[in-house]
């Protein structure tokens, strides 16, 4: 058992103008999510961060972010993963493309930390987390996190997000945060959505429509509200001319967004059995479907055949997400006040891949037995599944206890969850190394060299790197919160979990709010936690081909704990990340119609789960080399406790709402201040230091891959029937060396405009435009040969994308 320990946060440093341009910019601006509601309007509260009754925004311990319905409206993305980051700066929700699955699945991350340190909870209960491993040189690299926009917006109500270590509260995942999604519970309408866009290009054509329909069952207040959403995307392609491989100079890849087209069926429901007791239900199934590319192989490269592909080819990577999930659950309200709640809740996450337009260079060269060649691929071809699955039961109970005439809120349960990961084979073609798969077999590709294995741009999974496997653990909690009198509020918790394959671990909390006054509070946490390892990055194993750090196409292994390549290189198996959480912040409402708020904290992470460098046999021969060169790939990674980080950082929250006579301006401003650090490197092998482990280029994409400073200002203003709102966001600089020479990519503003005309008070129709000033990342600079590719802008990390200006219509009605 781990001792609970937790250190006070040190003062996050900043330049003297930066902070004083900070605090200002703030003290003007405004944020509508935390601010008191105006007289006369019904205010949401939050249960986020603590199991007691529900508080607003501005009354609770720890930060926490309230984003409603308006907020939603008036914002122009589509998916859940950009909208959050458009409305709250410590979410981030990197572009990608060329990253296989990534593509499809992007990382949704909060104050720059993993995804998989991110916990996501769905009407408070927890949601079950990605198949898909984060594989390629992104954010997030390593990891699986929660696919967040398999959720859709028709069928949210709020989402509440808590800016706080909460590991002992909630469990495992929650180092940097908690994100609570609300689902509509409303009933007797019908509401109607509409939207279509573009970009300035005239690509990136979006169609997007969404119904949601509530109905009330029987008369004690049970509901089921329905939503049903479907959206389809055309893909954008920024890409640059290609005067390396191609003669004459053309575009030969897809740099933007992959085309796309999703589906979304989610319920939400309540049937009471008496006064004191309901079921509820809830979940939904997801599917959404995805088309992008790999690298260009060119007419010349070994990878090609040109009597099948004369100009040379781009492998399409083709993928499906399936995403389901139910929860059901049982309330009671007991004697005294206390309340009980019984659930179990399974969720599942498929990604499956199929490969086009690629080949088989080893079935098409294999030579014959009798003489000859076979000179036959297919030229499509399954490559295989991922598969995640959860289930969780939790029973709780919660109420007050009076001692000695004082009264202590209390609440504990118990939760048990198991966890299953599967990796299904793809279809023989795309991974073997000809028909029998036979090394002793030599086959040339067109160069003479030994001819690459499985279909090009996505071998499949092997039946080598094919596995079904899980683990289940237990936890117990105990959350107490106690006013020893009314202007101070103390809380603690403390969690106790035993996990089936690493052993058991306790986490602590405790977080104090002092209002002396109605006008000022101060509020701050000390915790400590964890993260148990991902069954996915214990059981994950691929063959893919990568970029190595000479940019050549590399067949790259991915080694599973406690296989053969890692065990010989002495690379211990995983085991649990443990955190160190310390806030302190305060909260000025000068005003009924402004509020202030500051919080400064610190994160410490130790024996951090990365994924590894590539690690390449020695060019002459050695130890490394005798690992890796018998199975035939060119370089190998794996997973590892390998570093321990610290971030520190600073938000900054506003808001003022001004009313005229005739109209109501609102003025928002969120600071966000954010730094991350690699403060060691270590390993476990007697053959690979700390910084070959893990180098310089995978520090830098921890430290830097994304923005230290992200800000969101804004603007609403409503007169009559009509409303504009006006959002800016600033995303500061970040840089990569995975590919080339350390970039840096500079700060940026992105500027979002809308417009809406209400007919009444249930229809209206919105005009907006994304990216008002067509802003894009800056170029690539000493890029070496991949400005040459047609990479003009960023790519291993690229916080707003690279689509530039794009522009809407929505229309909305309800009946």
């Amino acid at each position: 058992m781990k001792k609970i320990a937790a250190r006070q946060a040190s003062p996050f440093r900043f330049k003297r103008t930066l902070l004083a341009s900070a605090v200002l910019l703030a003290a003007s601006q405004a944020y509508a999510q935390t601010a008191a509601a105006p007289q006369g309007e019904e205010q949401t509260v939050v249960v986020l961060g603590s199991r007691s009754t529900a508080k607003t925004a501005l009354d609770t311990s720890s930060p926490v972010g309230l984003i409603n319905m308006k907020d939603m409206q008036s914002a122009g993305p589509l998916e859940l993963g950009k909208l959050l980051q458009t409305l709250d700066p410590s979410f981030n929700f990197s572009t990608t493309f060329i990253s296989d699955g990534t593509d499809i699945i992007r990382p949704a991350t909060l104050r720059s930390l993993g995804p998989d340190q991110l916990l996501v909870l769905v009407n408070g209960k927890r949601r079950h987390q990605q198949a898909l491993v984060n594989v390629q040189q992104t954010i997030g690299r390593g990891s699986a996190g929660t696919d967040i926009n398999a959720i859709p917006l028709s069928a949210i109500h709020h989402i509440e997000v808590l800016r706080d270590g909460a590991a002992a509260q909630y469990g495992s995942d929650a180092i940097a945060g908690v994100i609570n999604i609300v689902l509509k519970s409303n009933v007797n309408e019908t509401a109607v959505s509409g939207q279509v866009g573009t970009t300035k290009e005239g690509d990136g054509d979006m169609i997007s429509g969404s119904v949601n329909r509530g109905w009330a069952l029987g008369e004690n207040g049970g509901f089921i509200n329905l939503s049903v959403e479907a959206r389809k995307r055309e893909e954008t392609n920024r890409a640059g001319v290609d005067s390396l491989r191609v003669n004459p100079p053309r575009v030969t890849q897809r740099i933007g967004d992959s085309d796309a087209k999703d589906a979304y069926a989610w319920w939400n429901a309540a049937l009471p059995i008496d006064k004191s007791s309901e079921f509820y239900a809830f979940g939904g199934f997801s599917k959404r479907k995805g088309d992008s590319s790999g690298f260009y192989r060119s007419k010349g490269d070994g990878r090609n055949v040109p009597s099948v592909y004369p100009e040379g080819f781009l492998p399409n990577i083709r993928t499906t997400v399936k995403d389901g999930s139910f929860a059901f659950g049982y309330r009671r309200d007991l004697a005294n006040d206390w309340k009980a709640d019984v659930s179990i809740n399974h969720g599942m996450s498929e990604l499956d891949f199929h490969e086009k337009e690629t080949i088989n260079i080893s079935y098409w060269f294999e030579p014959k037995p009798g003489g000859g060649i076979y000179a036959q691929s297919p030229f499509e071809a399954d490559t295989g599944k991922l598969k995640f699955n959860q289930t969780t039961f939790n029973a709780d109970i919660k109420g007050p206890v009076k001692l000695g005439g004082e009264e202590i809120f209390v609440a504990t349960g118990f939760e048990y969850r198991q966890d299953n990961y599967q990796i299904v084979a793809g279809d023989p073609v795309s991974y073997q190394y000809g028909r029998t798969n036979n090394p002793a077999i030599v086959i040339k590709d067109q160069t003479g060299g030994v001819a690459a294995s499985g279909t090009q741009g996505f071998p499949g999974y092997t039946p080598a790197t094919a596995v079904d496997e899980g683990r289940h653990n237990i936890a117990l909690f105990l959350d107490s919160e106690y006013r020893p009198f009314k202007e101070l509020l103390l809380a603690g918790a403390v969690r106790y979990e035993k996990y089936s394959d690493f052993g058991s671990t306790t986490t602590g909390k405790f977080s104090a709010r002092w209002d002396p006054s109605k006008e000022f509070g101060l509020r701050g946490s000390v915790s400590s936690g964890f993260r148990a390892p991902g069954v996915q990055q214990k059981f994950y194993s691929s063959v893919s081909t990568n970029l190595n750090s000479a940019g050549q196409l590399t067949e790259t292994l991915t080694a599973r704990e406690g296989s053969a390549v890692t065990t010989a290189l002495g690379i211990k198996p995983l085991k649990e990340e443990t955190s160190r959480n310390a806030s302190i912040g305060m909260v000025l409402r000068p005003a009924k119609n402004m509020s202030l708020t500051a919080d400064v904290y610190q994160i410490k992470i130790k024996d951090r789960i990365v994924f590894s460098s590539e690690i390449s046999p020695e060019a002459g021969g050695g130890p490394i080399a005798n690992v890796l060169n018998p199975l035939k790939v060119g370089q190998a990674q794996f997973f590892t406790n390998a570093v321990d980080t610290k971030t520190q950082g600073l938000d900054i929250v506003a808001d003022h709402t001004t009313r005229f006579d005739a109209s109501t301006l609102v003025l928002s401003g969120q600071l966000g201040f954010n730094k991350t650090e690699v403060t060691k490197r270590h390993s476990p092998s007697s053959l690979l230091s700390g910084a070959q482990l893990f180098n310089q280029a995978q520090v830098t994409l921890i430290e830097r891959g994304q923005p230290r400073k992200h800000h969101v200002v804004a603007a609403d203003y409503t007169l009559g029937q009509w409303n504009v709102n006006t959002r800016a966001n600033y995303y500061g600089e970040v840089q990569g060396e995975g590919f080339s020479p350390l970039q840096t990519w500079d700060a940026k503003w992105i500027v979002d405009a809308s417009g809406r005309y209400n007919f009444s008070k249930k229809t209206s129709v919105s005009v907006g435009v994304n990216n008002l000033f067509d802003t894009y990342p800056s170029e690539w600079k000493n890029g070496g040969d991949f400005p040459k590719l047609g990479f003009k802008y960023c790519w291993e990390t690229c916080p707003f994308g690279v689509n530039g200006r794009s522009m809407y219509v929505k229309f909305d009605t309800v009946f």
